[in-house]
């Protein structure tokens, strides 16, 4: 049996190798984009370069592997979707009328870099820009189709969107689990279970698979935004790459506040090992994303 120090350095390799395939991806992509601007090309470069996590478009390249037995073309294209639709949000949450932040990756915010304007438009030329990708470069047109719903549930108004406004909403309230369980899960969890779901999808998956992994995505997906919450407490700006103690500041529903830090730990661990329970009938090949759900609960930023 390989030690934890072997299966953790087999999971470093295979993750820098996911990140390695979406950032050639997304810079081969955006190369393409002739017909736009150069100003507003410089500010989509900008925020599609930030030394993001990736978590989300590996998720995706992960699931066809284990699906498929290996990615594909399409997976990369849907990984590189779901990045700028998840970096439009990002660019968005950072505006004065939203979070108002000005660090974002270890960077100034776009706003920051550039100003607001280009700020709103660079993230609406991304969440544009991805489903313009999934219609035109998926090769099987049924299959994108499906990806692109996933993908507009996932981010939409009765999704990330609806997470977004239940958040804003909670600010200066008292919260509580169940309205926290709602943000959480329509916010962030929603889009991880929407990027297992894709990945499964460009494998070929059947029905059965396919909500399997999405119910896995959906799990670790509430608890990588547990985790959000207890570091937002716990971590520098330095180790998070954007500005420590903001959801204190902004009187956000979260965890920690609501349940305490240490209930929220032991939420987070429940769901890590309900995540990997769902992965039992994948046996050995789903030895990534057994692994991803641990490493979600001892990340430092």
């Amino acid at each position: 049996m390989p030690s934890s120090r072997a299966t953790n350095l087999d999971f470093d390799a295979s993750l820098a190798e996911k990140v390695q395939i979406v950032n050639e991806t997304l810079q081969r992509l955006l190369a393409e984009q002739r017909e736009v601007p150069r100003a507003l090309r410089e500010a989509l470069r900008y925020t599609l370069s930030g030394p993001g996590k990736r978590i989300r478009p590996a998720l995706v390249l992960w699931c066809c592997e284990l699906i498929a037995g290996g990615d594909n073309a399409n997976a990369r294209i849907a990984s590189a979707a779901l990045e700028m639709v998840h970096t439009y949000s990002l660019v968005h949450d950072d505006l004065p009328a939203m979070d108002d932040d000005d660090l974002r990756r270890g960077r100034p915010t776009c706003h920051k870099a550039f100003d607001e304007a280009t700020a709103i438009l660079t993230g609406d030329g991304l969440l544009t820009l991805a489903f313009e990708v999934l219609a035109d470069r998926i090769d099987d047109p049924a299959l994108a189709v499906r990806l692109i719903s996933e993908l507009a549930h996932a981010a939409g108004p009765a999704g990330m969107i609806a997470g977004q406004v239940a958040d804003l909403q909670a600010e200066n309230t008292a919260g509580s689990l169940e309205t926290l369980e709602y943000i959480h899960t329509n916010k962030t969890a929603k889009m991880f279970r929407c990027a297992a779901r894709m990945g499964a999808l460009c494998g070929g998956a059947g029905p059965e698979p396919l909500e399997t992994l999405g119910q896995y995505g959906l799990k670790i997906g509430l608890g990588f935004q547990i985790a959000d919450d207890i570091l937002d407490v716990s971590a520098s700006s330095e180790q998070l790459g954007k500005t420590a103690g903001k959801d204190v500041q902004a009187a956000k529903c979260t965890y920690p506040a609501v349940v305490g830090i240490e209930t929220a730990k032991e939420l987070e661990r429940q769901l890590a090992r309900q995540a990997v329970a769902l992965l039992e009938s994948f046996a050995a090949p789903a030895a990534a994303l057994r692994q991803l759900a641990v490493v979600l609960l001892d990340r430092n930023r």
